[in-house]
């Protein structure tokens, strides 16, 4: 499987003659599984149409800062969000100093202020533009805001010139962007995740269960596996695929769960307790299936194991992250979570709302621990799970 496979790439798109190259920029990307969405500044347009880009990427494309249409769809919010890169290809000089102030007078700048993606670039400017001390100022100050700069190339450019600035191709962009997505920051871990719901059994068709879909932990399986960790997922019965370079234990029921992660827990550094798992099971599971009798009926439930806190118990020097989904007074309860179950961190989100938690592609959390807490914007949830491992790992010196 790509690095870029399942990412949600936003392709910028500004006023150049490489301009033309963007169309490949888009296939690559889709060839290595990404879901792109364009954006185009008003000069851009007049190099390449965006009718053209809507064609090879299979969705509109986004043009104006004030588009009522698109506010009442996919606002330029929505779309920031939305996105795990923006990368900007061609950048010119013009929007990449626009960058650097922080301007947002078209769709695509105010996105890079809003997203809380990975942002990179490929310049595309003249020779002389390009070694200008003001393009290399602004350059190495956008390096030091964390913009990853790709390329640019030297050669014969449009204008006749010869140096640098050209575009890189393609293909050199779309593997250097795979690369954005891998770190070593997790290189020789070992990361256990749960995931996805328990279901707990009443009869041989029925049973106890929540609304979780595992994307979540999922996500985080990814990042983890990114980061360089080995990783050992331990899932409930969910319909997504698990991330390649992952040890999948599947299981059902919350004792199966906790089976697993004591098991896998034993040599592992993180355990991360993504999964949603049922407090409560049958006291008795029916050997047949339950006929109806009556207007009502009764079932007789008693407590699950708390697979968090045991895991805690049983590996005092494990790093464990617990998660809290909770509908109200979210921070005081993941407070007494992380006390009460001796966690190293939690995260706590907020279940009740409907565009974010169960099921939702996007979430909204903080992270809690002993000493401080950051809370997590609305953002994809592939994203936020790559925010999570990085702030876990420089947060704690793992």
């Amino acid at each position: 499987m790509s690095s870029l496979s399942n990412k949600r790439i936003i392709l910028g798109v500004t006023g150049g003659i490489a301009a033309y190259k963007s169309a490949e920029v888009v296939r690559r990307l889709q060839d290595q599984g990404a879901e792109v969405r364009v954006v185009m500044t008003p000069a851009a347009g007049e190099f390449i149409r965006p009718l053209t880009m809507q064609a090879l990427s299979g969705n509109p494309v986004h043009t104006e800062l004030l588009d009522s249409d698109a506010e009442a769809g996919m606002g330029h919010i929505e779309l920031a969000r939305w996105a795990d890169l923006l990368l900007i290809a061609p950048a010119s000089a013009d929007f990449m100093a626009n960058m650097v102030h922080g301007r947002a007078d078209s769709l695509l700048s105010a996105i890079h202020l809003a997203t809380p993606a990975i942002v990179a670039v490929a310049p595309a400017m003249n020779q002389a533009m390009w070694a200008h001390p003001a393009s290399l100022a602004n350059t190495a100050t956008l390096q030091e805001r964390g913009v990853h700069i790709i390329g640019p190339d030297a050669g014969i450019q449009a204008c006749g010139d010869v140096g640098p600035g050209r575009m890189q191709q393609p293909d050199s962009i779309v593997e250097a962007v795979g690369k954005l997505f891998k770190n070593g920051q997790l290189a020789g871990k070992t990361v256990v995740i749960t995931a996805g719901p328990t279901r707990e059994a009443l009869d041989p068709v029925r049973y106890i269960s929540n609304h979780s879909s595992g994307k979540m932990g999922y996500a985080l399986a990814q990042a983890a596996i990114e980061a360089g960790a080995k990783v050992r997922l331990i899932s409930g019965p969910v319909d997504i695929a698990a991330p390649e370079r992952c040890q999948l234990t599947r299981v059902v029921s919350a004792e199966d769960m906790l089976s697993a992660s004591l098991e896998a827990a034993a040599g592992a550094d993180v355990f991360i307790a993504a999964a949603a798992v049922a407090d409560y099971r049958a006291s008795t599971i029916e050997p047949q299936k339950i006929k109806k009798q009556g207007d009502q009926m009764t079932v007789s439930l008693e407590k699950n194991p708390d697979i968090v806190a045991t895991v805690a118990a049983a590996n005092p020097a494990l790093f464990v992250v617990g998660f809290a989904a909770e509908t109200q007074d979210i921070e005081t309860y993941a407070r007494d979570k992380l006390v009460r179950k001796k966690l190293s961190a939690i995260i706590a989100n907020d279940v009740s709302r409907s565009d974010v938690g169960f099921n939702a592609d996007e979430n909204e959390v903080s992270w809690i621990d002993a000493d401080s807490s950051k809370v997590f914007s609305k953002r994809s949830k592939a994203q936020l799970a790559r925010d999570i491992i990085e702030h876990m790992v420089s947060q704690h010196k793992l």
